[in-house]
Protein backbone atom coordinates (compact mmCIF):
# COMPACT_ATOMS: atom_id res chain seq x y z
CA UNK A 1 0.00 0.00 0.00
CA UNK A 2 1.50 3.20 -1.39
CA UNK A 3 2.17 6.07 1.64
CA UNK A 4 2.80 8.45 -1.49
CA UNK A 5 -1.50 8.30 -1.32
CA UNK A 6 -3.08 10.09 1.26
CA UNK A 7 -6.83 10.41 2.64
CA UNK A 8 -8.23 13.40 3.99
CA UNK A 9 -10.88 13.58 6.93
CA UNK A 10 -13.04 16.63 7.41
CA UNK A 11 -13.93 16.88 11.02
CA UNK A 12 -12.20 15.68 14.18
CA UNK A 13 -15.52 14.00 16.08
CA UNK A 14 -15.80 10.60 17.13
CA UNK A 15 -16.26 9.54 13.54
CA UNK A 16 -13.58 11.34 12.06
CA UNK A 17 -11.02 10.21 14.70
CA UNK A 18 -12.24 6.55 14.67
CA UNK A 19 -11.95 6.47 10.55
CA UNK A 20 -8.14 8.31 11.26
CA UNK A 21 -7.08 6.17 13.68
CA UNK A 22 -8.26 2.72 12.06
CA UNK A 23 -6.82 3.73 8.80
CA UNK A 24 -3.48 4.48 9.61
CA UNK A 25 -3.20 1.52 11.86
CA UNK A 26 -4.19 -0.23 8.32
CA UNK A 27 -1.48 1.33 6.74
CA UNK A 28 -2.73 4.43 4.83
CA UNK A 29 -1.52 7.75 4.89
CA UNK A 30 -4.57 10.18 6.77
CA UNK A 31 -4.44 13.86 7.35
CA UNK A 32 -7.53 15.15 9.70
CA UNK A 33 -8.99 18.67 9.39
CA UNK A 34 -10.95 20.35 11.87
CA UNK A 35 -12.62 23.83 12.10
CA UNK A 36 -12.42 24.29 15.73
CA UNK A 37 -9.15 26.46 16.31
CA UNK A 38 -7.96 24.26 19.85
CA UNK A 39 -9.57 20.84 21.17
CA UNK A 40 -11.53 21.47 24.25
CA UNK A 41 -13.85 19.66 26.34
CA UNK A 42 -16.55 20.36 24.94
CA UNK A 43 -20.19 18.82 24.77
CA UNK A 44 -21.64 16.47 27.42
CA UNK A 45 -22.36 12.80 28.10
CA UNK A 46 -22.25 10.00 25.92
CA UNK A 47 -22.95 6.17 26.14
CA UNK A 48 -20.57 3.37 23.89
CA UNK A 49 -21.86 -0.03 23.63
CA UNK A 50 -20.35 -3.12 23.53
CA UNK A 51 -21.00 -2.76 19.46
CA UNK A 52 -18.24 0.47 19.82
CA UNK A 53 -16.04 -0.83 22.59
CA UNK A 54 -15.24 -4.04 19.85
CA UNK A 55 -14.22 -0.47 17.32
CA UNK A 56 -11.69 0.91 20.66
CA UNK A 57 -10.33 -1.98 20.89
CA UNK A 58 -8.83 -2.22 17.15
CA UNK A 59 -7.83 1.44 17.99
CA UNK A 60 -5.53 0.32 21.29
CA UNK A 61 -7.67 2.68 23.93
CA UNK A 62 -10.62 0.44 24.96
CA UNK A 63 -9.00 -0.07 28.54
CA UNK A 64 -8.14 3.23 28.75
CA UNK A 65 -11.48 3.98 27.98
CA UNK A 66 -12.98 2.02 30.63
CA UNK A 67 -10.36 3.15 33.53
CA UNK A 68 -12.30 6.35 33.01
CA UNK A 69 -15.69 5.47 32.10
CA UNK A 70 -18.77 4.70 34.37
CA UNK A 71 -20.30 0.81 34.33
CA UNK A 72 -23.27 0.71 34.71
CA UNK A 73 -25.06 -2.61 35.63
CA UNK A 74 -28.30 -2.10 33.90
CA UNK A 75 -30.37 0.29 31.75
CA UNK A 76 -33.07 1.09 34.23
CA UNK A 77 -36.35 2.89 32.64
CA UNK A 78 -38.87 4.19 34.94
CA UNK A 79 -42.18 5.67 34.93
CA UNK A 80 -41.90 9.59 35.48
CA UNK A 81 -44.36 10.16 37.87
CA UNK A 82 -44.87 7.09 39.96
CA UNK A 83 -40.90 5.88 39.84
CA UNK A 84 -42.22 2.32 38.59
CA UNK A 85 -39.63 0.25 36.53
CA UNK A 86 -41.00 0.19 32.80
CA UNK A 87 -37.16 -1.97 32.32
CA UNK A 88 -34.19 -3.67 33.82
CA UNK A 89 -31.94 -3.97 30.36
CA UNK A 90 -28.68 -5.92 32.19
CA UNK A 91 -25.61 -5.04 31.71
CA UNK A 92 -22.10 -4.91 32.95
CA UNK A 93 -21.27 -8.31 33.39
CA UNK A 94 -24.06 -9.60 31.50
CA UNK A 95 -22.69 -7.17 28.58
CA UNK A 96 -19.00 -8.77 28.53
CA UNK A 97 -20.02 -11.99 28.56
CA UNK A 98 -22.69 -11.77 25.93
CA UNK A 99 -21.97 -8.99 23.69
CA UNK A 100 -18.13 -9.41 23.67
CA UNK A 101 -16.99 -6.05 25.38
CA UNK A 102 -18.13 -3.48 28.40
CA UNK A 103 -21.09 -0.93 28.09
CA UNK A 104 -20.02 2.44 29.92
CA UNK A 105 -21.01 5.97 29.92
CA UNK A 106 -18.28 8.66 29.40
CA UNK A 107 -18.01 12.61 28.71
CA UNK A 108 -17.79 13.26 25.31
CA UNK A 109 -14.80 15.28 25.13
CA UNK A 110 -13.22 12.90 27.22
CA UNK A 111 -13.22 9.93 25.02
CA UNK A 112 -12.62 12.16 22.31
CA UNK A 113 -9.32 13.16 23.76
CA UNK A 114 -8.86 9.25 24.11
CA UNK A 115 -9.19 8.75 20.19
CA UNK A 116 -6.68 12.02 19.86
CA UNK A 117 -3.87 9.69 21.39
CA UNK A 118 -4.83 6.45 18.99
CA UNK A 119 -3.64 8.52 16.09
CA UNK A 120 -0.17 9.78 14.58
CA UNK A 121 1.67 12.52 16.22
CA UNK A 122 1.05 16.02 13.44
CA UNK A 123 -2.22 14.66 12.24
CA UNK A 124 -4.62 16.27 13.09
CA UNK A 125 -4.77 19.49 11.90
CA UNK A 126 -7.14 22.40 13.73
CA UNK A 127 -8.11 25.91 12.90
CA UNK A 128 -9.35 24.08 9.22
CA UNK A 129 -12.71 25.51 8.37
CA UNK A 130 -13.54 24.34 5.23
CA UNK A 131 -14.96 26.86 2.27
CA UNK A 132 -14.88 24.64 -0.52
CA UNK A 133 -13.71 21.75 -2.44
CA UNK A 134 -13.09 20.69 -5.72
CA UNK A 135 -13.36 17.03 -6.91
CA UNK A 136 -11.02 17.13 -9.88
CA UNK A 137 -11.16 13.79 -11.51
CA UNK A 138 -7.74 12.92 -10.20
CA UNK A 139 -7.62 14.28 -6.87
CA UNK A 140 -9.51 16.69 -4.50
CA UNK A 141 -8.83 19.99 -3.55
CA UNK A 142 -10.02 21.20 0.01
CA UNK A 143 -9.65 25.02 0.57
CA UNK A 144 -10.19 26.43 3.73
CA UNK A 145 -11.10 29.79 5.40
CA UNK A 146 -7.62 30.39 6.49
CA UNK A 147 -6.60 30.63 3.10
CA UNK A 148 -4.55 27.34 3.45
CA UNK A 149 -5.23 24.75 0.71
CA UNK A 150 -4.52 20.69 0.53
CA UNK A 151 -4.82 17.99 -1.59
CA UNK A 152 -5.86 14.03 -1.17
CA UNK A 153 -6.80 11.14 -3.05
CA UNK A 154 -9.90 10.70 -1.29
CA UNK A 155 -12.11 12.87 1.32
CA UNK A 156 -13.84 11.38 3.97
CA UNK A 157 -17.01 13.56 5.20
CA UNK A 158 -17.06 13.48 8.87
CA UNK A 159 -18.19 17.25 9.44
CA UNK A 160 -21.86 16.71 11.49
CA UNK A 161 -25.28 17.36 10.39
CA UNK A 162 -24.32 20.93 8.73
CA UNK A 163 -21.36 19.55 6.59
CA UNK A 164 -19.85 21.14 4.14
CA UNK A 165 -19.10 18.10 1.97
CA UNK A 166 -22.75 16.72 2.04
CA UNK A 167 -23.11 20.26 0.78
CA UNK A 168 -20.75 19.96 -1.81
CA UNK A 169 -22.82 16.57 -3.33
CA UNK A 170 -26.26 17.34 -3.07
CA UNK A 171 -26.78 21.13 -2.80
CA UNK A 172 -27.51 23.42 -0.05
CA UNK A 173 -30.17 21.81 2.59
CA UNK A 174 -30.81 23.33 6.20
CA UNK A 175 -31.04 20.44 8.13
CA UNK A 176 -35.01 20.66 9.72
CA UNK A 177 -36.21 20.74 12.81
CA UNK A 178 -38.25 17.98 14.59
CA UNK A 179 -40.10 19.58 17.03
CA UNK A 180 -38.07 18.57 20.17
CA UNK A 181 -35.32 20.11 21.81
CA UNK A 182 -33.03 18.86 24.61
CA UNK A 183 -32.13 19.96 27.63
CA UNK A 184 -28.30 19.56 28.96
CA UNK A 185 -26.55 19.88 32.47
CA UNK A 186 -23.92 18.33 34.02
CA UNK A 187 -23.73 18.15 38.14
CA UNK A 188 -21.34 17.94 40.24
CA UNK A 189 -21.02 14.63 42.53
CA UNK A 190 -20.81 16.49 45.40
CA UNK A 191 -24.07 18.20 44.67
CA UNK A 192 -26.20 14.83 44.50
CA UNK A 193 -24.76 14.45 47.62
CA UNK A 194 -26.60 16.76 49.72
CA UNK A 195 -29.04 14.46 48.99
CA UNK A 196 -29.97 11.16 50.22
CA UNK A 197 -31.22 9.60 47.84
CA UNK A 198 -30.34 6.40 45.14
CA UNK A 199 -29.00 8.57 41.93
CA UNK A 200 -29.14 5.28 39.60
CA UNK A 201 -26.11 5.00 36.94
CA UNK A 202 -28.40 4.95 34.09
CA UNK A 203 -31.88 5.42 33.88
CA UNK A 204 -34.51 6.78 31.34
CA UNK A 205 -37.61 8.21 33.08
CA UNK A 206 -40.64 8.58 30.44
CA UNK A 207 -43.73 10.55 30.76
CA UNK A 208 -46.15 10.24 27.20
CA UNK A 209 -44.73 12.87 25.23
CA UNK A 210 -41.16 13.65 26.85
CA UNK A 211 -38.42 11.83 28.65
CA UNK A 212 -35.20 12.82 30.93
CA UNK A 213 -32.12 9.97 30.77
CA UNK A 214 -29.77 10.23 33.03
CA UNK A 215 -25.80 8.71 34.08
CA UNK A 216 -22.52 9.07 35.21
CA UNK A 217 -20.05 10.28 32.90
CA UNK A 218 -16.90 9.16 35.13
CA UNK A 219 -15.91 5.80 37.26
CA UNK A 220 -15.53 7.81 40.40
CA UNK A 221 -19.21 9.29 40.04
CA UNK A 222 -17.91 12.59 40.32
CA UNK A 223 -19.84 13.83 37.37
CA UNK A 224 -23.68 13.14 36.51
CA UNK A 225 -25.13 14.23 33.52
CA UNK A 226 -28.80 14.45 31.83
CA UNK A 227 -30.29 15.12 29.12
CA UNK A 228 -34.05 15.71 28.21
CA UNK A 229 -36.31 15.30 25.04
CA UNK A 230 -39.03 17.34 25.26
CA UNK A 231 -41.17 18.54 22.62
CA UNK A 232 -41.48 22.46 21.06
CA UNK A 233 -43.97 23.83 18.47
CA UNK A 234 -40.64 25.84 16.87
CA UNK A 235 -37.09 26.03 17.35
CA UNK A 236 -36.94 30.31 17.51
CA UNK A 237 -33.62 30.89 18.75
CA UNK A 238 -30.04 31.76 16.76
CA UNK A 239 -27.33 29.55 17.08
CA UNK A 240 -26.71 25.95 17.69
CA UNK A 241 -28.28 26.28 21.90
CA UNK A 242 -29.30 28.32 24.26
CA UNK A 243 -29.10 29.31 27.60
CA UNK A 244 -32.10 27.45 29.93
CA UNK A 245 -32.56 27.31 33.35
CA UNK A 246 -33.15 25.32 37.07
CA UNK A 247 -37.23 26.89 36.32
CA UNK A 248 -37.65 25.90 33.01
CA UNK A 249 -36.99 22.39 33.87
CA UNK A 250 -38.54 22.29 36.93
CA UNK A 251 -41.66 23.67 35.18
CA UNK A 252 -41.31 21.25 32.12
CA UNK A 253 -40.95 18.34 34.75
CA UNK A 254 -42.70 19.65 37.26
CA UNK A 255 -45.17 16.43 37.46
CA UNK A 256 -41.73 14.00 37.72
CA UNK A 257 -40.82 11.60 40.79
CA UNK A 258 -39.28 13.50 44.15
CA UNK A 259 -35.44 11.99 42.57
CA UNK A 260 -36.28 14.22 39.28
CA UNK A 261 -36.91 16.58 40.94
CA UNK A 262 -34.22 16.43 43.45
CA UNK A 263 -32.13 16.26 40.58
CA UNK A 264 -32.81 19.50 38.62
CA UNK A 265 -32.52 21.46 41.71
CA UNK A 266 -28.85 20.01 42.03
CA UNK A 267 -28.95 21.75 38.27
CA UNK A 268 -25.96 24.50 38.17
CA UNK A 269 -25.97 25.08 34.75
CA UNK A 270 -28.85 24.58 32.00
CA UNK A 271 -28.37 24.79 28.13
CA UNK A 272 -31.70 23.97 25.58
CA UNK A 273 -30.67 22.15 22.20
CA UNK A 274 -33.11 21.69 19.04
CA UNK A 275 -32.94 18.26 17.68
CA UNK A 276 -32.47 18.27 14.09
CA UNK A 277 -32.96 15.69 11.41
CA UNK A 278 -31.80 15.23 7.61
CA UNK A 279 -34.13 12.70 5.07
CA UNK A 280 -32.19 9.93 4.17
CA UNK A 281 -29.47 10.61 1.42
CA UNK A 282 -30.22 9.14 -2.19
CA UNK A 283 -26.34 8.22 -1.76
CA UNK A 284 -23.40 8.51 0.48
CA UNK A 285 -20.70 8.96 -2.06
CA UNK A 286 -19.66 10.51 -5.17
CA UNK A 287 -16.33 10.78 -6.90
CA UNK A 288 -13.53 10.82 -4.41
CA UNK A 289 -15.89 12.14 -1.64
CA UNK A 290 -18.12 9.63 0.96
CA UNK A 291 -19.75 10.07 3.97
CA UNK A 292 -20.28 9.68 7.81
CA UNK A 293 -22.00 9.33 10.77
CA UNK A 294 -23.67 12.62 10.80
CA UNK A 295 -22.89 13.91 7.68
CA UNK A 296 -24.88 10.90 6.13
CA UNK A 297 -27.64 9.73 8.69
CA UNK A 298 -28.15 12.03 11.51
CA UNK A 299 -30.75 11.11 14.29
CA UNK A 300 -32.35 11.76 16.99
CA UNK A 301 -30.33 10.78 20.38
CA UNK A 302 -33.13 8.79 22.07
CA UNK A 303 -30.91 5.48 21.36
CA UNK A 304 -28.14 6.95 22.57
CA UNK A 305 -26.03 4.94 19.27
CA UNK A 306 -25.53 8.42 17.19
CA UNK A 307 -21.88 8.19 17.81
CA UNK A 308 -21.51 4.72 17.60
CA UNK A 309 -23.22 4.16 14.06
CA UNK A 310 -20.47 7.40 13.29
CA UNK A 311 -17.93 4.92 14.96
CA UNK A 312 -19.11 1.31 13.36
CA UNK A 313 -19.05 3.66 9.79
CA UNK A 314 -15.53 4.40 10.41
CA UNK A 315 -14.49 0.83 10.84
CA UNK A 316 -16.47 -0.42 8.15
CA UNK A 317 -14.90 2.04 5.35
CA UNK A 318 -11.55 0.90 6.92
CA UNK A 319 -12.82 -2.53 5.84
CA UNK A 320 -13.62 -1.62 2.68
CA UNK A 321 -11.05 0.53 1.71
CA UNK A 322 -8.46 -2.07 3.11
CA UNK A 323 -10.25 -4.81 0.93
CA UNK A 324 -9.94 -3.13 -1.92
CA UNK A 325 -7.22 -0.65 -1.77
CA UNK A 326 -6.87 3.05 -2.00
CA UNK A 327 -6.69 3.18 -5.88
CA UNK A 328 -10.03 1.25 -6.21
CA UNK A 329 -11.75 3.48 -3.75
CA UNK A 330 -15.21 3.68 -5.86
CA UNK A 331 -15.60 0.19 -5.22
CA UNK A 332 -14.61 0.03 -1.48
CA UNK A 333 -17.56 3.36 -1.38
CA UNK A 334 -20.07 1.35 -2.65
CA UNK A 335 -19.36 -1.77 -0.23
CA UNK A 336 -19.14 0.18 2.35
CA UNK A 337 -23.03 2.27 1.63
CA UNK A 338 -24.06 -1.83 0.61
CA UNK A 339 -22.58 -2.93 3.95
CA UNK A 340 -24.35 -0.02 6.49
CA UNK A 341 -27.07 1.28 4.79
CA UNK A 342 -29.61 -1.30 6.50
CA UNK A 343 -28.27 -0.68 10.11
CA UNK A 344 -27.84 2.73 9.71
CA UNK A 345 -31.24 3.34 9.07
CA UNK A 346 -32.49 1.15 11.01
CA UNK A 347 -31.08 2.30 13.89
CA UNK A 348 -31.89 6.18 12.97
CA UNK A 349 -35.68 4.87 12.84
CA UNK A 350 -35.68 3.48 15.85
CA UNK A 351 -34.46 6.56 17.41
CA UNK A 352 -36.26 8.31 15.72
CA UNK A 353 -39.25 6.24 17.53
CA UNK A 354 -37.75 6.61 21.17
CA UNK A 355 -38.98 3.57 21.61
CA UNK A 356 -35.60 1.46 22.43
CA UNK A 357 -35.77 -0.68 25.93
CA UNK A 358 -38.34 1.52 27.13
CA UNK A 359 -39.87 -1.81 28.09
CA UNK A 360 -37.94 -4.98 28.51
CA UNK A 361 -36.81 -6.39 25.04
CA UNK A 362 -33.03 -7.58 23.85
CA UNK A 363 -30.97 -5.39 22.28
CA UNK A 364 -28.15 -7.94 21.33
CA UNK A 365 -29.27 -6.95 17.61
CA UNK A 366 -27.70 -3.35 18.71
CA UNK A 367 -25.04 -4.30 21.43
CA UNK A 368 -24.09 -8.03 19.89
CA UNK A 369 -22.82 -6.32 16.74
CA UNK A 370 -19.15 -6.73 15.44
CA UNK A 371 -18.24 -4.58 12.72
CA UNK A 372 -15.26 -6.53 12.24
CA UNK A 373 -16.89 -10.12 11.97
CA UNK A 374 -20.08 -9.13 10.23
CA UNK A 375 -19.76 -11.25 6.54
CA UNK A 376 -19.63 -8.33 3.31
CA UNK A 377 -22.15 -8.27 1.68
CA UNK A 378 -21.41 -7.82 -2.45
CA UNK A 379 -21.99 -5.03 -4.32
CA UNK A 380 -25.43 -6.51 -5.26
CA UNK A 381 -27.01 -7.61 -2.45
Amino acid sequence: MSNMKRIAIVGAGLGGLAAGSLLQKAGFNVQVYEQSPVFSRLGAGIHMGPNVLKVFRRMGIEQQLEDLASHPDFWFSRDGETGEYLSRIPLGEFARKEYGAAYVTVHRGDLQAMQMTSMSPGSIHFGKCLSSVEDSGSDVVLRFQDGSEERADIVIGADGINSKLREHLLGVEAPTYSGWVAHRALIRGEQLRKYNLDFEDCVKWWSEDRHLMVYYTTKSRDEYYYVSGVPHPAWDFKGSFVDSSQQEMLETFGHYHPVVQALIECSESVTKWPLLNRQPLPVWSEGRIVLLGDACHPMKPHMAQGAAMAIEDAAMLTRCLTETGLEDYSTAFRLYEVNRKERASGVQAVSNANTFLRTQEDPAWVYGYDVFAAPLKSEGA
